[in-house]
């Protein structure tokens, strides 16, 4: 394992998230709750890297997702939209390179995301606002997405979830 990889999962107490595969740890939920159950706000750390594997299958969620860049390589985020259209965006340390250092997904794509080949770790952050409930997700299965998405098959076959893991469990909360 790579030193910074076990020293950053070490420092965040990052664990494997359920259902979609990256290490993660939540670090802010807000007190302020907008309904019973429904936090004003909600915040993660994630890592992706080789080893111990971690990336973000498929998943779509109910509200907006705002991701951070925070440090390392750069990584993929492939969003799948609901008319059918996509689009691969690289968050990463270098905006001259086209990197972007924060990406809103908006509520109802599918995303992914991985380590761009070649690198050795890359430190994110997902924001959200409400906040982030196990029922505001989905895992993203080859049948839901291949018929809107064919063009997107070999993402699909490589990321998406497995037929009976697409929902949190409710511990989660």
């Amino acid at each position: 394992m790579h030193p910074v990889v076990q020293k950053l999962i070490e420092q965040y107490r990052l664990q494997p998230l359920p259902v979609e595969g990256t290490l993660f740890a939540q670090t802010y939920r807000s007190a302020a709750e907008l309904a019973p159950g429904q936090p004003a706000g909600t915040v993660m750390v994630g890592l992706y890297c080789e080893e111990p594997r971690s990336e973000s299958l498929f998943h779509r969620l109910t509200l907006d997702e705002v991701w951070h860049f925070y440090g390392g390589d750069p990584f993929r985020l492939i969003l799948l939209r609901p008319d059918g259209t996509s689009e691969d965006v690289v968050l990463g340390p270098d905006p001259m390179a086209g990197h972007r250092a924060q990406y809103i997904v908006p509520a109802g794509v599918w995303q992914a995301a991985h380590l761009i080949q070649g690198g050795a770790w890359s430190l994110y952050g997902c924001t959200m606002s409400p906040g982030w409930i196990p029922g505001c997700f989905e895992g993203g299965t080859r049948a839901a997405m291949f018929a809107s998405h064919p063009s997107r098959a070999a993402d699909i076959e490589r990321y998406a979830c497995t037929d009976g893991e697409i929902h949190m469990p409710s511990s989660m909360a």
